[in-house]
């Protein structure tokens, strides 16, 4: 077996910025979490004010007074490392969750179909960025072995490496390649083994809680650790220190249970300030949408649409002109798992959107889904590429017009030529057939007769029973079809349809009355073809 690790190790701070509001600077923005009064964690820039975890609220704001706050949240936390662990499940079955903010896979049999373990690791990195969290990758023989590599003290967030770093070739790998990605990337026993035991006793649950004692008496490195008699450090620091030891070597049964995708996606994001405008709700939704496209990785399935829930501020709730939140429904033309394409069209939807009252809280919810993965990139144009373009237009369009405001044609259950179709909202592709209470056209459709009709008939004058057309009398190819409907609706009409040539060669379709009390007699142009 071959376990891949991914440690997001600030991955708490990083699910608070995702709800903070987007501004100018944001870099050198400096934030913390609380855990109770005392400081957890810190961006890069509060620790450049010398504000550091452990620290009382009232220091760290007395170092930096425009410092931002956030309580640590748990379940925040969760549905970060749980978007992780949807992404990660496009790349193998087998994904479980390793706390604190670790997802491990087992890719074994996934290396031939992407090529390689480096190529792995890139196409994997690339399906996380957009989650916007710096990782730690590493892989060992074992899960939690590969864990401990990922929080080795000298992993940091990859934004801050340098190529160097990068470049850097994982001390012990097989050699079959270097760790360009992340690393350690180990595969051989003896390798990991080794790598295994230069980590320090604290990344052990155990080890973390006895470190001071173990400290004291010289045993600082899990090799330190197997060094020593077994028994005496169990009556010691008890099995649990051991047990852990043993799983990361690969001495003791490590049973995993795996991650699966919800049927439906239904994720909150709680906002740090209210938004009071829609490129505020933008900022926030975005994160919401790569979780949203990281599950549907998961479901090897694309969206066909989604829907947005924004929750107001409740002391605006009691003016009853106000709702408790507002809804944008989202459909597709085509169904898509990009993100970026999804962020688009929220866009297009939200700028003609008024807000009735300041957002605290986006909720996105999906359970419409098309089942099967994204379509592939063409190298050179065709015909259905050609069509998923026209579908993504059609999608920007409807998001800005709305859905009324773009229309096509679509038959209609009706013998009557200028009731045969209709202007119908151009929805998604199931939804193209359905036309004004489900009426879909009829089977065997004619196809002899003519796309463009006129609106209203003209008259034609006629010479020895032929209508004339700019002078030339027409000559009679088709016909007569008889059409007479409308009975039901007090529309009736009674017609005889041909199909004739003018003189230049040219097709149109005209008809004659049969009953005297439709109208007046004679001939009517009704449509051309070509």
């Amino acid at each position: 077996m071959l376990w891949l690790a991914v440690h997001a190790p600030r991955l708490s701070l990083e699910a608070f910025e995702a709800t903070l509001p987007a501004a100018p600077g944001d870099a050198a923005r400096p934030v913390a979490l609380l855990a109770g009064h005392r400081i957890e964690i810190v961006n890069d820039a509060a620790r450049r004010l010398g504000v550091q975890p452990g620290q009382r609220r009232a220091t760290a704001l007395a170092l930096a007074a425009d410092l931002v706050l956030g309580q640590a949240d748990a379940a925040r936390d969760a549905a970060a490392l749980r978007a992780i662990a949807h992404a990660a499940l496009g790349f193998t079955p087998a994904v479980t969750l390793e706390p604190p903010h670790t997802v491990l896979l087992e890719v074994r049999a996934s290396l031939r179909c992407f090529g390689g373990l480096q190529a792995l690791v890139r196409r994997l990195r690339a399906a996380l960025a957009p989650l916007g969290h710096g990782l730690s990758l590493a892989t060992a023989p074992t899960p939690l072995g590969a864990a401990l590599l990922a929080r080795r003290p000298d992993a940091v967030d990859p934004r801050a490496r340098g190529a160097a770093s990068r470049d850097r070739v994982a001390a012990g790998d097989d050699g079959a390649a270097g760790d360009l990605i992340d690393g350690p990337h180990l595969v051989q026993p003896a390798a990991f083994e080794a790598r295994l035991g230069a980590l320090p006793v604290w990344l052990l649950g155990p080890g973390r809680e006895h470190w001071e004692t173990l400290q004291g008496m010289g045993l600082r490195t899990l090799a330190d650790l197997r060094a020593l008699p077994r028994a005496g450090l169990a009556r010691r620091f008890g099995e649990g220190l051991l047990d852990d030891l043993d799983r990361a070597l690969g001495q003791r049964a490590d049973p995993r249970q795996r991650v699966a995708a919800p049927e439906a996606f239904d994720e909150r994001l709680e906002l740090f300030a209210r938004a009071d405008t829609t490129a505020q709700v933008l900022a926030g939704a975005q994160h919401l949408l790569a979780r949203l496209a990281a599950w549907a990785s998961a479901r090897q399935s694309r969206i066909a649409a989604f829907t947005l829930r924004m929750h107001h501020e409740p002391r605006h709730r009691a003016d009853a002109s106000v709702p408790p939140a507002t809804e944008l429904v989202i459909a597709l033309a085509e169904p898509a798992a990009d993100a970026a394409h999804l962020q688009v069209l929220l866009r297009e939807r939200l700028a003609r959107c008024a807000l009735p009252a300041p957002t605290l809280e986006l909720q996105i919810r999906c359970r419409d889904t098309v089942a099967g993965a994204a379509p592939n990139g063409e190298l050179f144009p065709s015909r259905r590429g050609s069509a998923e373009g026209l579908g993504r237009l059609l999608e920007r369009l409807r998001a800005r017009l709305g859905d009324d405001g773009v229309l096509r044609p679509a038959p209609r259950a009706d013998h009557r030529p200028e009731l045969a179709a209709a202007l119908v909202p151009a929805g998604t592709m199931r939804a193209a057939s359905a036309v004004q209470g489900g009426l879909t056209a009829p089977p065997g459709w004619p196809l002899h007769r003519p796309v463009w009709l006129i609106a209203e008939p003209q008259p034609l004058a006629e010479r020895a029973g032929l209508p004339l057309l700019d002078g030339h009398a027409l000559r009679l190819l088709a016909g007569p079809e008889r059409i007479e409907a409308g009975w039901w609706d007090e529309a009736l009409v009674a017609r005889d349809y041909f199909v004739a040539q003018g003189d230049d060669g040219s097709l149109v379709w005209v008809y004659r009355l049969r009953l005297p009390q439709d109208g007046p007699g004679g001939w009517w142009l009704h449509g051309r073809f070509g």
